[in-house]
């Protein structure tokens, strides 16, 4: 079967192909953008940008040194919004992150006094650096978009996105995220080396200076209204009745798969779903085909399922348990 054909099974019946002309104009600016201080990575910026499409946190995880804070920084930075740096560090406390009350003399009152969360774009470094006390305190902000303070409620203005960096491979003075904190991120998106090209083309494009990456002539590329409209069109986008029970079946073999302790969760179809939404529609497409659920699955699913014991110790690793239910399950026609 072409990929004509492909498309036609899966395209909308009742209405004509969107023009996406001014919004992929606009997400191609970004990736140029980012290209100025970003070598490759080209999936990562992708995954990132669908998310922030999808109104979804991202947990980017990899060793030291593979531009993951950099990238974080460069995309937010394409944005015309607000932008803020948490280190997380285990003496890092709730209030260091939300925010506390201090006594004005002057009125005899206490003032909330709102802490760095409180912006449109949040960079939490080495998020497992705090304890589960800290990481605590992220759980209604993340999934309710307010911070509960006294018994007052403070929402957060929109665009609200956690972009959160964790080591996998350094576990000295580190405490391991919640199950259920790691399920309020959209994606885990795991990066690997670059390439051999990629760096040689990394050490060229830096070798005349001795000065870290130089990110303050990024240009603000889109607003916040700009953000909204692209969700919005995200929104619309039409995805067949074949493709949803497809997504359904990919999450019920998470569920009953012997080398899986823990399936993915409804919350997890929910992201799947969204997610190949955004995976179209930034391909230029108002339609969803089976490409777009695979091309996003392991990004969605990889934190989301927990292996059995058995399938650990044989070292069998989770992105191979994905990649064998996404074969054994059957394409959608």
């Amino acid at each position: 079967m072409t990929q004509e054909e492909i498309n036609e099974n899966f395209r909308n019946p009742e209405e004509s192909n969107q023009d996406y002309e001014e919004v992929t104009e606009i997400l191609h600016r970004i990736k140029e953008e980012c290209g100025t201080v970003i070598v490759g990575q080209e999936e990562l910026l992708d995954m990132m940008m669908i998310s922030i499409l999808c109104d979804g946190h991202i947990l980017l995880e990899g060793v030291p040194g593979i531009a993951k804070t950099l990238s974080a920084r460069v995309l937010s930075k394409c944005m015309d919004a607000g932008f803020s740096r948490i280190q997380f560090t285990p003496d890092l406390m709730p209030s260091d992150i939300l925010g506390t009350t201090i006594y004005n003399m002057k009125d005899h009152l206490f003032t909330f006094v709102k802490g760095p969360v409180f912006s449109n774009f949040i960079l939490i470094d080495e998020i497992n650096r705090a304890p589960a006390k800290t990481q605590s305190a992220l759980f209604e902000v993340m999934e309710e978009r307010q911070v509960t303070f006294d018994n007052k409620e403070y929402p957060m203005e929109f665009p609200f996105i956690i972009i959160a960096t964790q080591n996998p491979v350094e576990h000295e003075g580190t405490y391991r995220l919640p199950e259920a904190q790691l399920d309020r991120f959209l994606m885990r998106i795991q990066l690997d080396y670059p390439s051999d090209r990629e760096e040689i083309t990394m050490l060229e494009r830096f070798k005349a200076t001795m000065s870290k990456p130089d990110i303050s002539h990024i240009r603000k590329i889109c607003g916040k209204e700009d953000l909204r409209m692209m969700q919005k069109s995200v929104s619309g986008v039409y995805i067949d009745q074949k493709i949803l029970h497809y997504i359904v079946e990919i999450a019920r073999e998470t569920r009953l798969n012997p080398q899986i302790f823990l399936g993915a969760s409804p919350r997890a179809s929910l992201a799947l779903m969204r997610t190949a939404k955004a995976m179209a529609f930034i391909s230029g497409r108002n339609f969803v085909i089976p490409e777009d659920v695979q091309n996003v699955c392991y990004h969605v699913l990889n934190h989301r399922i927990i292996l059995s014991p058995e399938t650990e110790m044989k070292g069998i690793q989770t992105k191979q348990v994905l990649e064998e239910i996404i074969r054994k399950t059957e394409l959608p026609r």
